[in-house]
């Protein structure tokens, strides 16, 4: 059967059908989104609940545990982790794959219901829930900053301003604000004044609470008018409440103002954020911006950038908007560089087509694959919902090479029959019958490789099954069209093809191929009569293939300069949150000395999640305005800021896929569990310094901090009865003096605010301000607290955190450039294995989890195809033997690209596993190319082994030769790393060049002397020859 036959008659037919392949890919590429890569969707809720004053472990026993056993009754969950800090409990769940977020968020509702009863009723709301996707880093942060105003005035500005604003542009999934800086009445008190005036804290708490309200009136109507009711109980602001009656005495009302003050203040004290722009420092709030999965990024960022001058407009004179960091330029850049790779690529593999034939005539027929191939792939893009992002570009990119292999086949077997003397109409159509079932086979062996990556589970999977996709979408369209427009073409544009009177490029080209050839067949010749000493050659590169994997540094998704990056700062844990103000003062003093920051705009938070925490955003210039990488930023800037006295800091270059859902201070994680917090504590303090020493590992810090000073207090039940004091009385007291105790609210016509309770900061120093503290009995007796209670310091976790209910301890580190992420997992081990009792067991946490399943992942996917392709080779040859002939050589591949990788002191991460794959479906195509020949061979002309294999790789040396170094050529560019993101594909370039480069040296020997062997053992088993792929 001719495949290509109607086509070539059918001439208006054919270039309707491209034509039209070419206008509505051309449609599909204007309606793609673009984003950096394709959505990963972790179904992810995060659940907080708040306590004011409560401490991490009362936060822990009382709201995270009682809402962990709730939420462990959910089907489909992967991990659960809380954290529990002074008045704040966090859970993350995270579920498998294929859960319906939507379905999980009804159940955590319902669990979080069910959990109300036991949960403390003193909590001023209900535990809140939210969908996140911890895979997707914001798109951008805009800075508020004002000299003069409050920062609960830029709160309120964000908040009832911007924020609505930008919420109403279609694709922003969420905006919050960073550090919350809400408005709040504080009311501070003088414990000594309530205790002159023989006031209890109850009393004033009591006030508050009735002294401000908000409850509806009713209404009077008759038969004419209907009035509403509506009474004046709200007071608006701290200056009303100064006037608030607390109680009577002599007749004489003693008001706020008598025993303390009422201040404008904000919610959270504990946290302030600053920011700098080119050595100015401004307070600031901080809007995070995310967008919706499947949204344009580009596209959203841009809809932003217009609508921010006219949000402009509407501030406050005082109060200036700056947005310093967009993920777009980073996206923009990437994709341009890509696309800028991709042309240089088509320009490169068009170059080795020419010198090779030498005629622009002969050159163009096969190029034009490339372009149809390419945008015809985009219709398919379009249809599955795919975007435009690095990798599925990288795979279009990767694609150029080998697209122009099927045409270059039946060029070159169209052309070798024009020169014996057929027409070309003639030559087209029998050339193509000939060659076109070998085209078909070699099709379908290279996009079966890709399959096994749609299938791919977990992390992996979603990331590279768009680059499967798309890649075995550019070589299904390839084939077809080299089946269809390349000898319509040839039917028409080789007419007058001859060597009659050649040019001088052309000369030198047939001399230069025909002495390679020449060169090429003495030395097979020669290989054929040592077989043995070539298959033991072979023998002893595999073995040095498994030694070169076994000791290869193994890496995980590389990190990109992307502009950008964060350090993560810490106190020790007896540390105030003043103290941490006057520590990240510093670190921003220091960051302002440093002349690549100077130039960019960073962002300080201090008490990012507790008092002795911080963080800085590092926003950067794009990357052709300096002059050094984000990680060479970071390796200078970081033994300055270690050089602060007492400051531990951690710069992370931040990964493009953030695995896990808790935000970590590094990016890779060690977790230890155990039941028992005494062993826990003990361990995770030897483990921490073990690690600690690991040469290739920085930043390594653990957020176990077991030593934060405790006052710990005993109530005497029985004198507390005696003096009419009830347990719930006396801890609310001491929760109103010291616990920011939430008493009322105030509510306007756009939001509300919270009033704040509490002694006066000069008074909530140091422990001898609870003896000042005095409550009132239901006796109206004033009793000293002291009198009812004991006092004792000891020391508590900062910090409580939990992994799958257990409680744990996560220890957190970064790699030092040129090390991998596979050896420092080796070496935790050998520590923990070494270390570490029973009670306590280990596992990593994110990256470093999905990088160990990734290994197992990968190497069963390539066996997997190994396996597929062997099955594939199988049906074409009807044969058990021949796929293996095949199969022999791919070691060789595997042996040059780890080679390469090694060479260039580059680990194999799982770009460059991905190579490895790609190079499976490239060598094999040249074996099909001299199998076939050889079959046929000895079918047709009756040679035997030797003599049809040596004629085939003669016949087949210059399509082998053309195909081979238009796929080389074509990942060169990416093996050069040009562009924004290009150090991170590198390896994948390097792997295929390097193992092509060095496979092909030795398939084309190798392959001939196993089929020597192997094809006479088919004879003997089948007791025959076997067919050809296009054979019967």
């Amino acid at each position: 059967m001719n495949l290509s036959e109607r086509w070539i008659r059918r001439p208006v037919m054919t270039i309707m059908v491209m034509s039209g392949l070419f206008i509505f890919g051309f449609l599909s590429y204007r309606n793609l989104s673009i984003n950096n890569l394709p959505d990963v969707d972790f179904p992810t809720i995060s659940v907080t609940a708040f306590l004011p004053g409560a401490s991490p472990e009362t936060m822990a026993a009382t709201v995270a545990t009682p809402l962990e056993k709730q939420f462990s009754s959910i089907a489909g969950i992967d991990s659960m982790t809380s954290s529990s800090v002074l008045g704040a409990t966090t859970i993350n769940i995270q579920f498998s794959l294929d859960r319906q977020i939507d379905a999980a968020a009804v159940d955590v509702n319902s669990a979080i219901a069910a959990a109300m009863g036991v949960l403390p009723k003193d909590m001023p709301n209900p535990p809140t829930f939210k969908k996140v996707n911890p895979a997707d880093m914001p798109i951008m942060f805009i800075a508020l900053t004002s000299d003069s105003m409050p920062l609960s005035a830029l709160n309120d500005v964000g908040e009832t301003i911007l924020i609505p604003n930008l919420a109403t542009i279609n694709g922003i999934a969420e905006i919050d604000i960073i550090p919350l800086q809400k408005y709040a009445v504080r009311v501070q008190v003088n414990p000594y004044s309530l205790a002159n005036k023989k006031i209890g804290i109850n009393e004033v708490s009591a006030a508050l609470a009735t002294g401000n309200v908000n409850l509806p009136g009713g209404k009077i109507d008759n038969e004419v008018v209907a009035y509403t009711i509506e009474s004046n109980g709200q007071l608006p602001d701290a200056k009303s409440f100064e006037s608030l009656v607390v109680t009577y005495q002599n007749g004489y009302p003693l008001r706020i103002r008598d025993i303390g003050r009422a201040v404008d203040g904000i919610e959270n004290d504990r946290t302030c954020a600053w920011f700098l722009d080119r050595g100015k420092t401004k307070g600031t709030i901080i809007l995070r911006v995310r967008k919706q999965p499947g949204a344009n990024t580009v596209d959203l960022a841009t809809v932003i950038k217009t609508r921010l001058p006219r949000l402009r407009a509407m501030l406050p004179g005082a109060m200036s908007l700056h947005m310093f960091y967009d993920q777009s330029e980073f996206i923009r850049e990437s994709i341009r560089d890509v696309q800028i790779t991709m042309v240089l690529t088509i320009i490169l593999v068009i170059a080795v087509i020419f010198l090779f034939l030498c005629s622009m005539r002969t050159t163009i027929i096969p190029s034009l694959v490339i372009p149809l191939s390419l945008i015809a792939t985009f219709i398919v893009m379009h249809l599955l919902g795919f975007t435009l992002n690095t990798l599925s570009l990288m795979a279009i990119t990767l694609s150029i090479g080998f697209l122009v292999d099927d045409a270059i086949v039946v060029l070159e077997n169209i052309i070798r029959r024009i020169e014996s003397g057929e027409s070309a109409l003639e030559a087209s159509i029998k050339g193509s019958r000939e060659i076109g079932t070998t085209v078909v086979s070699m099709t379908i062996s290279l996009a079966v490789v890709f399959i096994p990556l749609m299938f791919l589970g977990g992390l992996l999977g979603r990331l590279f099954r768009e680059f499967a996709v798309c890649i075995v979408a550019a070589i299904l369209f390839s084939g077809m069209i080299a089946l269809t427009l390349t000898p319509m073409l040839c039917s028409r544009l080789l007419g007058r093809f001859s060597k009659t009177n050649p040019g001088r490029l052309q000369i030198l080209s047939e001399r230069v191929f025909n002495a390679w050839q020449a060169a090429y067949g003495r030395s097979l010749g020669w290989v054929l009569r040592h077989r043995l000493m070539t298959l033991f050659m072979t023998l002893l590169i595999t073995l040095a293939m498994v030694r070169l994997f076994m000791v290869v540094p193994k890496g995980f998704i590389p990190t990109q300069d992307q502009n950008f990056f964060r350090i993560f700062t810490i106190l020790h844990d007896r540390a105030s949150f003043a103290d941490m103000v006057r520590h990240q003062e510093a670190l921003n003093a220091e960051l302002l000395k440093n002349h690549n920051c100077r130039e960019a705009q960073v962002a300080s938070i201090a008490g990012f999640s507790g008092d002795n925490n911080g963080l800085a955003f590092v926003s950067l210039k794009p990357r052709a305005d300096r002059t050094k990488s984000v990680d060479e930023i970071i390796k200078d800037l970081r033994p300055k800021l270690n050089r602060i006295p007492g400051l531990i800091v951690s710069l992370v270059n931040p990964p493009l896929v953030a695995i896990g859902s808790r935000l970590s201070s590094a990016q890779w994680q060690f977790t230890l569990q155990s039941s028992d917090l005494a062993s826990l504590y003990h361990y995770g303090a030897i483990m921490e310094e073990k690690i600690r020493s690991i040469p290739a590992l920085v930043d390594v810090k653990s957020d176990l901090q077991p030593r934060k000073p405790k006052l710990e207090i005993t109530v005497d039940r029985d004198k507390a009865s005696a003096l009419g004091l009830t347990l719930k009385q006396i801890q609310e007291a001491f929760y109103s003096a010291y616990g920011s105790r939430q008493i009322s609210t105030i509510y306007t016509a756009s939001t509300f605010y919270y009033v704040i309770l509490e002694l006066m900061p000069e008074f909530r120093q140091t422990p001898s301000s609870l003896k000042a503290l005095y409550i009132k009995s239901d006796r109206g007796q004033l009793v000293p607290l002291t009198t009812v209670a004991s006092i004792r310091e000891t020391v508590s976790p900062l910090t409580i955190n939990h992994s799958g209910q257990v409680p744990s301890a996560t220890i957190s580190f970064n790699l030092k450039p040129g090390h991998s992420i596979g050896t420092a997992i080796d070496e935790i081990n050998r520590f923990g294995r070494t270390t570490l009792p029973e009670s306590v067991y280990t596992a990593f946490q994110g990256s470093a989890q999905a990088f160990q399943s990734s290994l197992v992942g990968m190497g069963v996917m390539l066996l997997v195809t190994v396996l597929v392709i062997y099955m594939v080779l199988g049906i074409l040859y009807e044969s058990f033997i021949h796929p293996l002939i095949i199969i022999a050589s791919l070691p060789l591949a595997g042996f040059g690209a780890l080679a390469a990788l090694t060479m260039f002191c580059m680990e194999l991460n799982m770009y460059g596993f991905v190579g490895i794959i790609m190079l499976v479906g490239i060598v094999q195509k040249n074996g099909i190319m001299m199998i076939d020949f050889a079959l046929e061979a000895e079918k047709t002309e009756g040679l035997d082994s030797m003599a049809s294999i040596y004629h085939a790789c003669l016949t087949r040396f210059r399509p082998i030769m053309m195909t081979t170094l238009t796929t080389l050529f074509g990942c060169l560019p990416i093996a050069l790393g040009l562009g924004a993101g290009g150090e991170a594909r590198q390896p994948l370039g390097v792997a295929v060049v390097g193992g092509l480069f060095f496979s092909q040296a030795l398939t084309l020997y190798v392959t001939p002397v196993v089929y020597s062997y192997l094809d006479r053992f088919n004879r003997r088993f089948q007791n025959g020859p076997a067919r050809t792929i296009g054979g019967a």
